[in-house]
């Protein structure tokens, strides 16, 4: 009788764990995961630049020449790798010239679309470039084409990289910067089917054609406004515009929030929620990666060498705003459900590391899925702050392709993937890093490492409550902790993911 209980655990045990299988691919690593897929945006909205970023040189808030010293620190630990600045739909109002030369001389403006609140523009072109250069960052900037013109798309780029004799730059060193700075990274208008310009998209295209072909640099990876979520007919229209200047574009943008509810005039509380939002927002989030299916599909048939790439730059979740917050500003919390969405959507765009080149979650600071929130002069890491910083491992690393099966996660009659997963390899570590997506169950894992290693060690992030977040003042409640995990055996890890939590496994 004991051995007959004794085969049945094991039979359960073993089936266990061949439902839950991640088998490496180690000897395919000629795909690097570029570390821009690790970047973030930065707009003028709320707090995000001022009081989050810039507090100006004579705050109390300890600063470096007006940025919040706290937030610089946790930048560089963080190793942000690129920044979009400065929208959003700010950027398609936004006017560079206002933003340079003696603060006391620049105009005041109104930030029409983020609250309608009047702006001193002290924050501009030389603030966040050099922002990017105090944190090591490469900067990634979008050009207004909404209320902008062409000169004045080229004059800034002339202002900020040219080296040549010229009017802007003779202007750039009047206002302080003798060498210009290198920027690479230029937008070439921002959701221009929607606060851009409401513009349909074969119109666009022209645009687009016209402002890339002034916007000259020999290492400039211009970017065209591409769709939001799942449509894939402005995809096709822009694509078909560009017939034969490929050339002038090396990315197309991809737009995608993580709404619980679905609808944008209800999206549900970014703290006060239940399993039947968690669940919603874990199923929503999943859909990024049919949409990223389907625009490449869509780029394949224009691009079929792939040398356009997608740059997913505004991504993350989106709820209602935290109660007393002004309107406009899009302050949210941020909990362990945020975590599990940088987690998955992470391990998507890692997967598919050789045609996306870049990502920026939306946004940095105190704005949407920050992973920075801070209060006059607290500052607090979010679980979104820890889970890029545990997955930064990734960054320039070459991807390991990977098998994966994993069991479902029902809730209410749906269901959804459990587990996500990638891999990758650098400086002789593997690292792989894996989502749980059930609140309530752990999950065990037959990893299949496709050689032996000397030895294993895990991180893990999670929380005791799904709905847990990290506030000012108080003590953390998610954070990145040691996971403790047995020996690999015949090149075989067994391991078991906690349930809400995402897990970082590295082997050498």
């Amino acid at each position: 009788m004991k051995k007959g209980i004794l085969l049945a655990s094991l039979f359960l045990i073993t089936n266990l764990f061949a439902q839950n299988r991640l088998e490496l691919k180690p000897g395919n690593t000629n795909i690097k995961i570029n570390k821009e897929i690790y970047g973030h945006f930065s707009e003028h909205l709320g707090t995000c630049i001022y009081e989050g970023i810039y507090v100006g040189e004579d705050s109390d808030i300890p600063n470096i020449d007006g940025f919040r010293k706290d937030v610089v620190e946790a930048f560089k630990e963080l190793k942000v790798p690129v920044l979009r600045w400065p929208g959003g739909c700010f950027a398609d109002t936004y006017h560079w010239k206002d933003g340079i030369g003696p603060k006391e001389d620049r105009p005041a403006i109104v930030n029409v679309f983020w609250g309608g609140v009047t702006e001193d523009n002290s924050f501009g072109t030389h603030e966040f470039l050099n922002f990017c250069e105090l944190i090591g960052t490469e900067p990634y900037l979008s050009i207004n084409v909404g209320t902008g013109t062409v000169q004045e798309a080229v004059d800034w780029v002339e202002y900020v990289t040219s080296s040549n004799k010229s009017p802007m730059t003779d202007l750039r060193k009047e206002n302080g910067r003798e060498e210009p700075w290198d920027v690479k990274y230029w937008g070439v208008g921002n959701e221009n089917w929607g606060c851009g310009g409401d513009m349909a998209p074969d119109y666009y295209a022209n645009i687009y054609r016209n402002y890339a072909s002034y916007i000259r640099g020999e290492d400039f990876q211009k970017v065209i406004c591409g769709p939001s979520g799942g449509d894939t007919n402005w995809t096709e229209t822009i694509l078909e515009g560009l017939k034969g200047k490929n050339h002038l574009a090396q990315g197309v943008s991809l737009h995608y929030y993580t709404l619980p509810t679905g609808e944008w005039d209800k999206k549900g509380s970014s703290t006060d929620f239940g399993e039947d939002m968690w669940f919603a927002t874990i199923r929503n989030t999943m859909k990024i990666k049919n949409y990223i299916e389907q625009h490449l599909a869509v780029m394949d048939k224009y691009d079929p060498e792939g040398k356009i790439k997608l740059i997913v730059d505004e991504w993350g979740t989106w709820y209602d705003k935290l109660p007393g917050t002004k309107d406009g500003f899009l302050q949210q919390q941020n909990t362990m459900r945020d975590a599990l969405v940088a987690g998955i959507n992470l391990n998507i765009f890692n997967n598919n590391a050789d045609r996306i080149s870049m990502a920026n979650i939306a946004q940095i600071v105190n704005v949407l899925q920050s992973v920075i929130l801070t209060n006059g002069p607290e500052m607090v890491k979010t679980p979104t702050y820890h889970v890029f910083n545990m997955y930064n491992v990734h960054q320039d690393a070459n991807l390991i392709p990977i098998d994966f099966e994993t069991e479902n996660y029902e809730y209410n009659g749906d269901y959804i993937p459990a587990l996500t997963a990638s891999a990758s390899e650098k400086n002789g570590i593997t690292s792989i890093t894996l989502t749980n997506a059930n609140p309530k169950k752990a999950i065990a894992v037959n990893l299949q490492l496709g050689k032996d290693f000397k030895a294993a060690a895990g991180k893990i992030i999670t929380g005791k409550e799904i709905t847990d977040y990290n506030d000012f003042g108080k003590t953390e409640k998610v954070f990145i902790s040691d996971f403790k995990i047995g020996k690999i055996k015949n090149e075989i890890l067994e391991i078991e993911v906690p349930a809400h939590s995402v897990i970082l496994v590295q082997a050498q």
